[in-house]
């Protein structure tokens, strides 16, 4: 295999984990949030504010790392 197989290989493993740890990251925030409107249904619109802050600054960092990914396979 050349090292432009190997790049791409590399792009797709490290794309591939980026999006399973983003995955993984917002399920557990939702399950939280979820757990603490059940508990103090009065809060509910707080935590769920909350929640998409956390879930949208998630998703910045993912899709960084999804760029850094193409860069590096397409270099």
């Amino acid at each position: 295999m050349d090292a432009l197989g190997m790049a791409y290989l590399a792009g797709g493993f490290g794309a591939a984990l980026s999006i399973i740890g983003a995955a993984f990251g917002i399920s557990k925030i939702a399950a939280a949030t979820m757990d603490a409107s059940g508990r103090q249904p009065e809060i509910a619109g707080d935590v769920r504010t909350s929640m998409i802050i956390a879930a949208a600054l998630i998703e910045g960092v993912t899709l960084f790392a999804l760029v850094i990914c193409i860069l590096l396979a397409l270099k």
